[in-house]
């Protein structure tokens, strides 16, 4: 096998595994609802120390990356995610937790810049189109996670046990993929952050990625919540796993969707099936027609992250690692007005009128998509020109 194949597939492991790490915690979260007795302004104020820490390490991780071979901030960061995981399954006060929570969402981001930087260089040692398939073993990953929380509430497995196995797996593969990954990936040039007023393509992708992150981390945190507190389902992973599943497959075909028909219109597309799919969910509140409208919303949402990462890594203005950097700032935001957004909602209308705020953040990417695309093709005429 070629050294290229060889990274390809290491790489994808970390996909998978953050995947199914992310998952874990967010299946649990109607576990420490309940355990710690929240309400949901109560449960939307701990999810805000999520994306607080987040943005805390936005630019240390572009420093790293910067730094270092990206492999470095990749594999300590990620050993870090999954020893914080188990503390979260161990928590026994809200402080402890938040804590936990805090360095759990702190590390996911570094880990976050540095994974999507290798896969975009990466993608350079290819012809085809490879980055949907990454994003897609991450939700595959969301699935197995989804999957395997499912069998631990099912068999009364309690969440300290069950948030150390999976501990313990991430932690030791971590050790043993860390040399067959990309090395002597830093770019040299394009590493500075400028100043000033803000370049309408990173903007344009920011928003988009913004959006994106409120329907993504919103459904990930409240579609439990969802299925056990307006629908009644004891096994309430139902409506999550089935939102990743359709990511999954989403993800999968991104690429080959791409090709057919292009990102101005997968934009569009992505964009009709969250607003179908929640409103579906909400107007129908059964159980089969919240299945149904997740996995239209699940469709929707998952091909925006890769292709807008894509389109950041062409920016001639930065280099893919501070590209990457800087949208996923928008993203940070993003997880950090949703959840708590649809937390404070819930409380004050109800959950099943709070997820009406996930269509809208749908809708939107239809304009500020098309402002994108015609900023692209301002920028490349302007290229012809010169």
């Amino acid at each position: 096998m070629d050294l290229k194949n060889k990274q390809r597939i290491f790489l994808s492991i970390f996909f998978f595994l953050s995947g199914f790490s992310f998952s874990t915690w967010a299946s649990r979260i109607p576990t420490l609802k309940t355990f710690f007795g929240y309400n949901e302004a109560e449960m939307g104020s701990v999810l805000l120390a999520m994306p607080v820490s987040s943005l805390i390490g936005l630019p240390i991780s572009g420093w790293l990356i910067a730094r270092y071979d990206s492999r470095i901030p990749l594999s300590i960061a990620f050993g870090l995610n999954a020893i914080a995981l188990a503390f979260i399954g161990l928590a026994q006060s809200t402080l402890s937790l938040i804590a936990a929570v805090c360095v759990f969402s702190f590390t996911m981001r570094i880990f976050s810049i540095a994974v999507n930087t290798q896969a975009i260089a990466l993608q350079k040692q290819f012809d085809k189109k490879i980055l949907g398939s990454f994003h897609g073993l991450w939700s595959t990953g969301g699935i197995a996670g989804v999957g395997f929380c499912t069998l631990m509430i099912a068999t009364n497995v309690p969440i300290e046990q069950h948030l150390a196995i999976v501990s313990l797996i991430c932690f030791t593969i971590t050790i043993f993929s860390f040399p067959y990954l990309l090395k002597n990936d830093r770019t040299k040039e394009g590493n500075k952050l400028i100043l000033g007023k803000p370049d309408p393509y990173i903007l344009y992708l920011g928003l988009l990625i913004f959006f994106a992150a409120v329907c993504e981390g919103g459904m990930f945190d409240w579609s439990g919540i969802y299925f056990r507190e307006v629908l009644h389902v004891r096994i309430f992973t139902y409506g999550y796993l089935i939102f990743m599943i359709c990511m999954a497959i989403s993800r999968f075909l991104s690429d080959q969707v791409i090709e057919k028909i292009g990102m101005p219109t997968t934009f569009l597309l992505s964009s009709l099936l969250i607003v179908a799919g929640i409103g579906l969910a909400v107007s129908i509140p059964t159980f089969w027609t919240a299945m149904a409208g997740f996995s239209l919303a699940g469709l929707g949402t998952a091909s925006v992250v890769p292709m807008t990462y894509a389109l950041a890594g062409t920016s001639k203005k930065y280099s893919p690692g501070l590209a990457i950097s800087i949208i996923a700032t928008y993203a940070t935001v993003g997880m950090l007005v949703g959840p708590p957004l649809i937390g404070y909602l819930a409380h004050a209308f109800g959950l099943r009128t709070s997820f009406v705020a996930f269509a809208i953040a749908g809708f939107v990417f239809i304009p500020i998509s098309q402002l994108f695309f015609r900023q692209q093709s301002r920028e490349s005429q302007q290229e012809l020109t010169t």
